[in-house]
């Protein structure tokens, strides 16, 4: 079982609007994992939700604005500061600065890990889906 996971070598995701590079696993853990989030200047992922996850980042690097909510009430965010997104919340964070924007992220599984997606790496396969992107282009070997 590990304890320690390095953010030296993370296997990365390159989305079409956004990077994530995988710290841990939700394999690896009973209800949670660990990415680093960055999104270049003026990028975005698309509007989204997770039905079983809420989510909390911490802010490392560049600024942002976060739109959440049915309203799509808008915050300014910036290295400092926590984010936390409820479970079933409609949710994106712009990048408003310069350079990037880079967020530690972390989901939280109410209960356990989803038995649907019991990997990062099925749950990629099910984003790519949604978005229409293709799977091999997205994962960085």
């Amino acid at each position: 079982m590990e304890y320690v996971f390095s953010t030296e070598r993370p296997l990365r995701y390159r989305f079409p609007t956004h990077i994530n590079d995988l710290v841990m696993d939700r394999s690896q853990a009973t209800a949670s994992e660990v990415f680093i989030v960055v999104i270049e200047p003026g990028g975005a992922p698309p509007l989204h939700q997770h039905d079983d996850t809420e989510q909390v980042f911490y802010v490392l690097e560049g600024a942002g604005e976060l739109e959440i909510g049915t309203e799509a009430e808008r915050f300014a965010v910036k290295p400092g500061d926590v984010v936390r997104i409820p479970v079933a919340t409609p949710h994106t964070i712009h990048c408003t600065s310069e350079g990037v924007l880079r967020y530690l992220a972390i989901d939280c599984f109410p209960g356990a890990r989803p038995e649907a997606e019991p990997t990062w790496d099925g749950h990629v396969r099910v984003i790519c889906g949604e978005n229409g992107w293709n799977y091999d282009d997205v994962l960085e070997k």
